[in-house]
């Protein structure tokens, strides 16, 4: 039998989103939307002279997974660089591929259960997509 989809768990980091709360002063921003679910995330950011993540604070629009990928991202961001970053949501986006092992991010194995529920894949991914997004040299983007 496999673990429920939404357990206390999910649910206690779902809440925990309050904790980081929105950085109007932060240097970097993003505003994302998953266009499959519709979650929302919007990420203000500040990293110190070499890139590496001092603050996130977050508002977030999603299902509890969505929602609880975003704590996990915030309580664990801090000292990360831009690769690391993108080095987690690859991991990530390999294993609900099934192409890898559980991603080596604190807590994620909390996330487990999303596995097999693709349309929540997007949710998950999202915050990760956010930092990436705040953090990419403005010449990376459009």
């Amino acid at each position: 039998m496999s673990a429920p989809l939404y357990n206390r768990d999910i649910l206690s980091l779902a809440v925990a989103t309050a904790d980081y709360l929105p950085l109007p002063g932060a240097r970097y921003h993003a505003s994302l939307r998953a266009p499959l679910c519709g979650s929302r995330i919007l990420l203000d950011l500040d990293a110190d002279d070499v890139g590496r993540v001092t603050a996130i604070g977050l508002h977030v629009e999603a299902c509890a997974l969505g929602q609880a990928s975003a704590a996990l991202l915030a309580r664990h961001a801090a000292g990360r660089s831009l690769d690391d970053i993108r080095a987690a949501r690859a991991a990530i986006a390999a294993w609900f591929a099934g192409d890898g092992e559980r991603p080596d991010w604190p807590g994620f194995d909390l996330l487990a259960p999303a596995k097999d529920y693709p349309a929540r894949h997007g949710a998950i991914l999202l915050p990760f997509d956010a930092v990436i997004a705040a953090l990419e040299p403005q010449a990376a983007r459009p």
